[in-house]
Formats: structure tokens, sequence, C-alpha cells
């Protein structure tokens, strides 16, 4: 089983990590997710855990008291802690198999201007950026983390679905199509209906790479073609 400990200011914000497949995983012992209230370790009478930073300026600091002993009442041996923030590493499929491997991951979600340096100081986290740019808080970028690392904990998904995902083998996920065959005059391609299986794959291949082409040229090796 894999181990999430989730260090945030609003718990409320991840109800969408107990739905469908991640739901379901949990079920099954795969991934176990904890919920921990930074203000509950907060030692203020208030259960404040912020304040001005020293060099002035607009907004509030996240205090290091509270999230350093939040910290310490989960740490393991074995923990992984990460924080994520615009000026981590740039999160993409690689990094995301890569965090699935470990046991016991700590996230530790940031608001208002950020975290007191210190505790990046003390605990040298691994520091996941989602894109560059800023949001209002660590909980959105921490959900999408973990939602995706979570998929390639073996029994989460199938084999097959990973395979097959963007991505997976440095190249977008080809179309894909439903009942019905035809809606409003736009058809399902013919191929799909062959029985060829042979041809199928080599129509999903050419497809993968046009998409890929169009979309994201910049995930095409040179030694592709």
């Amino acid at each position: 089983m894999v181990k999430i400990d989730i260090l945030t200011l609003f718990p409320e914000a991840f109800s969408a990590l107990n739905t469908s497949i991640l739901k379901r995983a949990q079920e099954k012992d795969i991934i176990q997710i904890n919920l921990i209230n930074i203000r509950d370790f907060s030692k203020n009478k208030h259960k404040k855990c912020d304040d001005t930073p020293f060099s002035g300026g607009a907004g509030m600091l996240m205090t290091v008291q509270p999230i350093y002993d939040a910290i310490m009442s989960v740490k393991q041996d074995n923990s992984v802690i990460i924080i994520p923030t615009p000026t981590g590493e740039v999160f993409n499929s690689k990094l995301s198999k890569s965090l699935s491997n470990y046991e016991h991951l700590i996230f530790v979600c940031g608001h208002y201007e950020g975290i007191d340096e210190r505790v990046y100081e003390i605990f040298n986290p691994i520091q996941v950026s989602i894109g560059d740019y800023v949001l209002t808080g660590g909980e959105i970028p921490c959900m999408a983390i973990v939602d995706s690392l979570c998929r390639f904990i073996p029994g989460v998904l199938s084999k097959d679905s990973l395979n097959d995902e963007s991505f997976s083998n440095d190249t977008l996920e080809y179309p894909q199509y439903t009942k019905p065959k035809n809606f409003m005059g736009y058809e399902v391609p013919e191929v799909l209906f062959s029985g060829n299986h042979a041809e199928i794959e080599k129509w999903k291949k050419m497809k993968s790479l046009e998409k890929t082409l169009k979309n994201r040229p910049d995930l095409i090796k040179k030694d592709t073609f």
C-alpha cells in the first residue's frame, strides 16, 4: 500500500480524491490518503498559521512551527516530502511515475504568499510545479499530482490503460469514439469496424503521431521518423 499524507489548511478542498478510480483504489487498500489540518498543530491560541514576512511587502507567509510539527507527526524513515510550488521542477509523466514508486508521500500545501523558507532548509523536500503560473494555494496542484501518480501504482489501473495513455510513448493518445456510429453526419472512421487488428493498430499509431505533431511537436523525438 502507498500511503499519502496531505498537510493543508483546507482539508475540505480534497473531496475529489474520494471519488471514482481513487475511491476504489482506497477501498481495495492499494492507496491510503490522509488529510491533516495544519491548524491543529499551531501553538497560537487562535490557531493562526501565518504572519507578515520580515522583508515587508504584500501578503502573509505560512509560519514554520505548525508545518514542522505537522510533518513530524507523520514522518517516517521512508517518507518523501513534496511541496507544490511555482519554483519547483515542472511536473510531467516521467516525474509522476517516479513519485509513484515511493511507499510514503507527504504533501505540504502552501497558501497566501508561500511558506517560511526554513521548511525547505530543514526537510529538503521535492519541489514540484504544475506549470508556469501561480495559484492561490497548493491544494489544486497537490490534487493534480496525487491523481496523476496514483494512476501508476500497480492495481489502480489496468496495464493496457497506462500503455495507451498520452505521454506513455512520448506521443499523445489517438482519437477515440463510441456509439452512435453517425452523429449529425460525423462518422466514426470505418477502419475501427474492420476487424483487422493490424490495420487498426496502424491507424492508431498514425493518428497518435498526427495529433502529437499538431498539438505538441516538442514531444517528438528526432529518431521517430
